[in-house]
């Protein structure tokens, strides 16, 4: 009986011994995923020196620490996590965005710039920033990625190109602006719809003109 007792006890301490790191690394990274969101940048240093991957993710979105700072304009943690050892600008939520297309779609000047500064990838297979960027009219941020040679034609998985986005999202200025850094008008989607198409169909008249003078344009 007592042996069976002190076995039960050898078996508790080893499973305490063997999880308890686990458990206060999974604390650690949570708290840090925290300081990432509420710009706390010394607890950040703080983790990362206690052995916290800076890529870790949260379990509901699976954004890293470096998306949801972000998401939250964190922008002292954007600054720290950017030259954070062994950070992957341009690790991926479950969704497939990253940090730059996250930036680029809320318009933040200062995390688009920061990214690209220390090497985010600006052009990537399906959805881009400048998609994101496109879709939300964000035409300084889309100004920036075409200067830092961004696929303007990049299609997304369904074929959608930033131009078809700018149309669908009724953003004319942003349209004028791709078209006139050389936008194909002429593209179509899976569905073989154009942009002019999408215009049309959505009754967008001052759009309709603007693309069908870039048609003529690509027809010279």
């Amino acid at each position: 009986m007592m042996n069976k007792i002190l076995r039960r006890l050898l078996v508790s301490l080893l499973l305490l011994i063997t999880f308890q790191p686990l458990l206060a690394l999974a604390s650690d990274q949570d708290d840090f995923l925290k300081a990432a969101e509420f710009d706390y940048v010394s607890d950040l240093s703080k983790f990362i020196a206690r052995g916290v991957d800076p890529n870790c993710h949260e379990p509901m979105r699976g954004e890293t620490a470096l998306i949801l700072a972000v998401r939250e304009n964190s922008l002292r943690a954007i600054d720290f996590l950017v030259q954070a050892p062994g950070i992957n600008l341009d690790a991926t939520a479950n969704n497939g965005n990253t940090a730059l297309m996250m930036a680029a779609y809320l318009g933040n000047q200062h995390a688009v710039e920061t990214l690209i500064a220390h090497g985010a990838q600006v052009n990537k297979t399906g959805w881009t920033p400048l998609h994101y960027a496109a879709t939300a009219g964000n035409d300084v941020i889309v100004t920036i990625l075409l200067q830092h040679d961004a696929d303007i034609d990049a299609a997304a998985p369904n074929g959608l190109t930033s131009l078809m986005m700018a149309v669908r999202a009724n953003k004319t200025r942003t349209v004028k602006l791709l078209l006139d850094n050389g936008a194909d008008p002429l593209l179509s989607n899976a569905l073989s719809v154009s942009a002019l198409d999408m215009a049309k169909k959505l009754e967008f008249r001052g759009m309709v003109e603007l693309l069908e003078t870039g048609v003529k344009k690509s027809n010279r």
